[in-house]
């Protein structure tokens, strides 16, 4: 009976690893279609672009051309119009006529020298996101060819494998999820701080380049104020990026003096009332469960922030000889736990239950005490691993 059922499960398992073969031979096939096509339009780009860059060039000598031009033409204007004994009226209006025809010419060729510096870098920019796909479809490509290997094997060993590596192949899927949520977030906070600080101050430099032109010198100091003050501005954007990334501090000084400081941060920021107390003798954590350690603990004082309106936050941290004790409580509105556990689990958003999943990696419990009116306490205990 027991043979019948393991024979079961492998056709079972046979079924859907060939099922899953098909799927990624169709997949393999449009991914390598979107690559061929990226490659052909980044061929065109490449093409277009050094065809631009070579008109540029010629534009630029001819507008250096005309500019001589233009200048001996107004000399020989001025010369001319003095000079009534050597020259008649007639020279006059031919110099005149000259100097005029240069003029326009010199004008039209400096705004087709815009236009192609324009279309040089929209090109350049171009070329550019069109590599990244070429570059990712690549790798997809690599990445469903090793799959597609790994499948076609051995049945029965692929069979052994996905049964001892159930829970680690569970856990890679978590990290995997983690990351994407991770990556989204710090392509918005890209996109909507250091991205559009840069974009501004393109804009701004221009018109300062005008005025400057104009010899608005006043009004060229104003803007270069302003735009020293945006670039400090992109700089502190940019460090706080960084931080969120890796705190520098973790790797250098630990977890304790790394949370304290985001306690005394989190403090100045809101102006809500943060402390941070500790109990046990501080040890020193794997790298890793420190980081981790870490973004619970940002997480749940984001979740404060956003959610419960409090007035004081606060997180102790207790060490133990073979695990930690994490606690963050406030004082806000509070909320019903079941019930947010449960819509959290039917949207995209990670929250309590991304924190709780992060718990679960490290192989620790969190509990959720909380109703509404009474604030939020979080308890997280996690045993300390030298294997992280």
């Amino acid at each position: 009976m027991l043979g019948v059922i393991v024979d079961v499960r492998i056709n079972d398992i046979d079924n859907i690893i060939k099922n899953a073969i098909s799927v990624m031979e169709q997949s393999k096939y449009q991914i390598f279609e979107i690559a061929e096509q990226a490659r052909q339009e980044l061929l065109s780009l490449r093409q277009e672009l050094e065809r631009v860059k070579k008109e540029t060039s010629e534009t630029i000598d001819k507008v250096d051309e005309l500019e001589l031009e233009y200048r001996r033409a107004r000399i020989h204007l001025v010369e001319v119009s003095k000079d009534f004994i050597r020259y008649k009226e007639a020279d006059i209006k031919s110099a005149y006529e000259k100097a005029t025809r240069i003029q326009l010419d010199l004008l039209m060729y400096r705004e087709k020298e815009s236009y192609l510096k324009a279309r040089r870098d929209e090109l350049q920019q171009r070329i550019k996101s069109v590599e990244v796909s070429v570059e990712r479809a690549e790798t997809i490509s690599s990445q469903i060819n090793v799959v597609l290997e790994y499948l076609s094997g051995d049945l029965n060993q692929v069979t052994r494998i996905l049964e001892s590596a159930k829970n680690r192949q569970l856990i890679g899927l978590k990290i995997i999820l983690a990351q994407e949520e991770e990556r989204k977030r710090m392509a918005r906070e890209i996109h909507d701080g250091p991205a559009q600080s840069l974009a501004n101050l393109v804009l701004r430099t221009e018109i300062a380049e005008r005025m400057l032109m104009k010899q608005e010198f006043k009004l060229v100091q104003e803007e270069l104020m302003e735009l020293k003050s945006q670039v400090r501005s992109g700089l502190e954007e940019i460090r706080k990026i960084i931080f969120n990334l890796r705190p520098m501090a973790l790797d250098d000084l630990g977890l304790v003096p790394t949370l304290r400081k985001f306690v005394q941060d989190f403090e100045e920021k809101t102006k809500i009332r943060a402390v941070f107390e500790t109990a046990g003798r501080e040890l020193r954590m794997p790298s890793a469960m420190e980081a981790a350690v870490y973004r619970l603990v940002q997480e749940a004082f984001s979740n404060a922030l956003k959610h419960a309106s409090p007035t004081y936050v606060s997180l102790e941290i207790k060490f133990y000889p073979k695990r930690v004790m994490i606690v963050i409580q406030d004082n806000g509105v509070g909320f019903d736990v079941e019930q947010t556990l449960a819509r959290s689990k039917n949207n995209s958003h990670y929250g309590l239950i991304g924190m709780n999943e992060r718990v679960e990696l490290l192989n620790g419990k969190m509990e959720i005490q909380s109703a509404r009116g009474q604030g939020t306490k979080i308890s997280i205990s996690i045993p300390v691993s030298t294997d992280l």
